[in-house]
């Protein structure tokens, strides 16, 4: 199984949409477990790095480098 390349601050689309309509979620803390926030409703989850993952399907934005 190949490795998923991300970062704090891309923007990622996940296997589910969210309830709320949009697929888009922004990394906004990395670590053990990974936050992501929806750009849709700015509903934030928090999600073991495992899980994270398992449920991410593609990078739709890299971030800027700083």
């Amino acid at each position: 199984m190949e490795m998923k390349e991300f970062g704090l601050h891309d923007i990622v689309e996940m296997k589910k949409g969210h309830p709320c309509g949009a697929n888009a979620w922004k990394i906004i803390r990395m670590g053990a477990d990974i936050r992501i926030k929806c750009e849709g409703c700015q509903h934030s989850v928090m999600l073991p790095r495992a899980e994270f993952n398992k449920k991410m399907k593609k990078v739709l934005v890299k971030a800027e480098a700083e």
